[in-house]
């Protein structure tokens, strides 16, 4: 409430600072907003671009697979998948997106060679190796779009945080100290026009 505010130059000096500085705070928020959506549309473009190609390598993957298991049989490809001995590494850090931090997720061992699958290449076919090669071409697929998901929900996260500050500053703070301040100019003016009042009449 503006009368709850103290009506002397010091204060109204205080209020003119403050208003000042939330104004201030208020631009960059708002740069701050804007940068986070232009940067959440260019992450959301290629998260659409990922699921895409992670679609198809899916799609080319399970093609393989059945191809494999009708021609040299279901259990022939259990088997070997089951001769894996050493899983992809998934290693997990961070960036910086605009103020936002993010994971970024990176996979080694991922596509291998024939002789890293752990299973003899002699008792092995072409189709049980590209059926390999296509699902891990997948696994590589889903680490990028498990980056870019998340990366997408942090910016949403953050870009409502920003929102809902630069709502505050512009509809509810500056409003609020600038009725504190002109009521503060506006109880000045009278004090000094009764004061004017109050010389006049002693000077009479």
């Amino acid at each position: 409430m503006a009368q709850d505010v103290k009506p002397t130059r010091s204060e109204l000096m205080k209020l003119k600072k403050s208003i000042k500085l939330a104004e201030s705070g208020y631009n960059l928020l708002k740069k701050k907003r804007d940068g986070l959506i232009l940067e959440f549309f260019d992450t959301l473009k290629k998260a659409k671009s990922v699921r895409s190609e992670l679609t198809a390598e899916y799609v080319k993957a399970d093609r393989c697979v059945n191809v494999a298991e009708s021609i040299d049989g279901a259990l022939s490809v259990q088997s070997y998948a089951m001769a894996l001995k050493e899983c992809p590494r998934i290693e997990v850090t961070s960036k910086n997106v605009m103020g936002v931090v993010v994971p970024k997720i990176s996979a080694t061992n991922v596509v291998k060679h024939m002789h890293e699958r752990g299973y003899g290449l002699i008792g092995s076919s072409s189709r049980i190796d590209e059926a390999a090669y296509a699902y891990e071409h997948v696994v590589d697929k889903v680490v990028l779009a498990a980056e870019v998901e998340t990366t997408i929900l942090k910016l949403l996260d953050e870009i409502e945080k920003t929102k809902r500050r630069v709502n505050a500053l512009e509809f509810s703070v500056i409003p609020r100290m600038k009725n504190q301040a002109a009521f503060i100019r506006l109880r000045l003016e009278e004090m000094e026009r009764e004061n004017v009042f109050r010389l006049k009449r002693m000077k009479k």
